[in-house]
């Protein structure tokens, strides 16, 4: 892999190399590292030399006045165990005397030994940066999902606090469902600020973290409609107390009666951010709905548009439209919708308006369509 080194090391290299400066005898010195990218073969890169002010140079094997033997040219590897780390190449003037001094060359061992380990250090350093940036973006992705049910369990609350009255023998009970809802939300947003606190980089190619598991489902019983009844329910529930317009589907395609594969249960937690953004983001006094076609299913609202040069952007990690500035948010929900629908083979797209996707949807407004791929858990999985 591609090691980002610190600068720490870079100066330790520099400084020890500037250490022979007294040795009279020695022309050049220089230290390479190990680098490799995108799966290809290492190649040993210079990351110091001496004499200083030098312009830089190419890897060892890009050098062809490397490639003849020549009895001035020592090198000494960067060793940890049977892994070549680096190598420390040392340049002496021509001179007569073939042989190099013990004292030199002992002192040059000890140098390129002592880089190794730190070099070692490095490599761990690496190593533990990307473990920790994977685990904390691991984390910002499931306190982003759990707002969902907790948004949900409030909105159940609220409505049944609507029903029981202020007489009721009950009400204290839900008064402090909806009093640890906000105690969860508090923490979760503790988390939260913990899951985005930014890490020194590392090698700039840490993979992408593992998304959410899907959902588990007993025998054939998964299905799209199983998976998006529940959803909307909630949301119909978030509309009647928000006190705006909400449209079930009105027709259910067949597709969405087809036993789907276990890994396909992830449809409900593209919605569900989906519906999430939609009732957050919208103008509250304008529709929205679900809609499904032969294709997919489209979540949509009657509100503004968003601005064109936003409309691809805001699927990226972090990106908030300017419409949304100062609402609460982590910029995750889409771009999160993206990577878990290309997973399963489809797609998320922003369709302006959500006429185009039918033309019984509004002349204005937004549409997200997630196209999903037609398959059934008759299928092998692979």
């Amino acid at each position: 892999m591609t090691m980002q080194l610190s600068e720490r090391f870079l100066t330790l290299v520099q400084q020890q190399l500037i250490s022979f400066e007294a040795e009279a005898d020695l022309q050049q010195l220089v230290v390479y590292v190990a680098q490799s990218k995108d799966g290809q073969s290492p190649t040993l890169e210079a990351v110091g030399q001496w004499p200083t002010g030098g312009k830089p140079l190419p890897p060892v094997e890009a050098d062809e006045g490397l490639r003849a033997p020549s009895p001035d040219r020592r090198w000494y590897p960067l060793q940890e165990g049977s892994i070549l780390l680096g190598v420390l190449r040392a340049e002496r003037f021509g001179v007569d005397d073939e042989d190099w001094s013990e004292r030199l060359d002992q002192r040059l061992k000890a140098t390129a030994a002592a880089l190794a380990q730190c070099l070692g250090l490095e490599l761990d350093r690496s190593r533990l940066l990307d473990q920790l940036s994977a685990q904390r973006d691991q984390i910002g992705l499931m306190v982003h999902q759990l707002r969902n049910p907790l948004a949900a369990l409030r909105t159940y609350a609220q409505l049944l606090l609507r029903r029981l009255g202020p007489e009721s023998k009950h009400l204290s009970l839900v008064e402090g469902l909806l009093s640890e809802q906000d105690q969860l939300n508090r923490y979760i947003s503790a988390l939260d600020e913990l899951s985005q606190v930014k890490l020194p980089p590392s090698d700039g190619g840490v993979p992408a973290p593992l998304l959410l598991p899907p959902v588990v489902s007993k025998g054939p019983s998964l299905t799209v409609k199983a998976l998006l009844i529940p959803l909307i329910d909630r949301a119909a529930a978030t509309a009647h107390l928000q006190g705006r317009q909400w449209f079930s589907p009105s027709k259910w395609p067949d597709w969405t009666n087809e036993p789907r594969k276990v890994g396909d249960g992830v449809i409900a937690e593209i919605v569900a951010n989906l519906l999430e953004n939609a009732f957050r983001y919208s103008f509250p006094n304008r529709p929205l709905g679900l809609f499904l076609n032969h294709a997919g299913v489209c979540v949509w609202d009657g509100g503004p548009c968003i601005i064109a040069d936003e409309r691809e952007r805001i699927f990226q990690k972090g990106v908030r439209g300017k419409n949304v500035e100062g609402r609460s948010g982590t910029g995750l929900g889409l771009a999160l919708g993206r990577q878990l629908s290309e997973q399963i083979g489809g797609s998320l797209s922003l369709i302006i308006p959500p006429s185009k996707v039918d033309s019984s949807l509004p002349e204005e407004g937004n549409a997200f369509f997630l196209r999903i791929i037609a398959t059934s858990l008759q299928e092998k999985e692979v």
